[in-house]
């Protein structure tokens, strides 16, 4: 299964049909959270879709909530579908309680195959239309979903969920270990850099501005609709700049390399200190290596995660050396090891170590006995192999 998003333009009818089919989505998908949350609060009674569906069917009769009835019915029935995997992913994946929708926000409404018609590479949406999508790519399967929606700047894009076979990659020899750090975003075990482009900082001073100015604009008012736009489209613009260069970057370490070797990093963890909060989340630690894992996934690649207790910056990455420097702080960016006498920069000595401790874990995972490396300091390497872990083994 596959996705392609493409943007379209509507018309001002079918913007306001889009407007009600997002505020009847959105309507619905509150009152079901609402009334499942009352519903285990008062009588500790655990409602499902089934149970929510059925009231959906008795809500739609009240002459309150007729407008329910002039939009089509399967967004609304999917909002509630969407629910039901949101609390599925609260009790089973450790996400958070499922939180109410705003208007403000980012708006989205689902059709199945009931709720569209696709001919000849022509949608049409029930009750809204052909949609006027600008089209960069083509696919030569039907769509089994078509997700549509509009972002807080107003632009209005269209997603299709396609059974499509990917393009086959010829199988790569490269073989990398990746150091993900702030002041340079991903250290190479070849000794190159990447630096993030981090456009949040770039954009700081413009988006401050704009913030001030919409603070300033008296609620309800046409201007500040006009100020909350600007705002949004700086925002747009900061994430447009950061999954473009993640895109570029875990596409091209994809072609080159048939085997990645990352750290599991705590992300969240680091998000709660709000020293490094706003530089973690500018660097995008997390979406990188979720486009890694699926890409690799795509292609046939293979990705290892190694434990983020690892001291990989520490160890001296020499062969049969594997002194751990204990004394090094994070203000250090070269050091000499002791042992062998080898300079080592912080990052590239860190990549390497990555990436040897990954593919000897992938070779003990595999069946091949690789023993742990000794290192000068006195003890074993005390990385916790059981957290290591890799997408595919082949």
């Amino acid at each position: 299964m596959r996705g392609f998003q493409f943007r379209f333009y509507p018309s001002p009818e079918q913007k306001t049909m889009l407007a009600r089919t997002f505020g009847s989505a959105r309507f619905v998908y509150n009152w079901a959270l609402d009334l499942r949350s009352t519903a285990w609060k008062e009588r500790q009674e655990s409602l499902n879709y089934n149970a929510t569906s059925a009231a959906l069917t008795k809500l739609k009769q009240q002459p309150e909530v007729a407008w329910l009835n002039e939009v089509s019915c399967v967004p609304v029935q999917q909002s509630l579908r969407h629910l039901q995997t949101a609390f599925v992913n609260f009790w089973e994946n450790g996400a958070g309680y499922p939180s109410f929708k705003k208007r403000s926000g980012h708006q989205s409404a689902e059709f199945t195959r009931s709720g569209f018609t696709w001919k000849r590479g022509k949608l049409s949406l029930a009750r809204i239309g052909k949609l006027n999508i600008r089209w960069s790519r083509h696919f030569q399967c039907e769509p089994s979903t078509v997700h549509v929606s509009r972002t807080p700047a107003g632009k209005y894009y269209i997603s299709f969920r396609v059974d499509e076979r990917l393009p086959t990659m010829p199988e790569a020899t490269g073989q990398i270990g990746i150091d993900l750090g702030l002041k340079t975003f991903a250290a190479f075990n070849d000794g190159t850099n990447k630096h993030a482009p981090r456009p949040l900082r770039r954009k700081m001073a413009q988006l401050k501005k704009a913030q001030k100015a919409l603070s300033r604009k008296r609620k309800g008012s046409k201007n500040r609709n006009k100020a909350r736009l600007k705002v949004a489209k700086i925002h747009e613009t900061i994430a447009d700049i950061r999954r473009d260069g993640l895109h570029k970057l875990t596409t091209d370490l994809v072609r080159q390399n048939q085997t990645i070797v990352i750290e599991d990093l705590n992300v969240r963890g680091m998000m709660a200190n709000h020293s490094l909060a706003g530089a973690v989340a500018d660097s995008a630690w997390g979406e990188f290596a979720r486009m890694l894992e699926y890409k690799c996934a795509w292609y046939g690649r293979i990705l290892i995660r190694i434990s983020r207790w690892y001291p990989s910056s520490k160890t001296c990455s020499t062969p049969d050396c594997g002194y751990v420097n204990h004394a090094l702080t994070l203000d250090d960016r070269e050091w000499t090891c002791p042992a062998c006498g080898v300079t080592h920069d912080r990052d590239t000595n860190a990549s390497k170590n990555i990436l040897a401790v990954g593919l000897a874990d992938r070779e003990n995972a595999c069946g091949d006995a690789v023993s742990p490396r000794r290192n000068r300091s006195g003890r074993r390497g005390s990385h916790r192999r059981s957290k290591n872990r890799s997408v595919r083994c082949a």
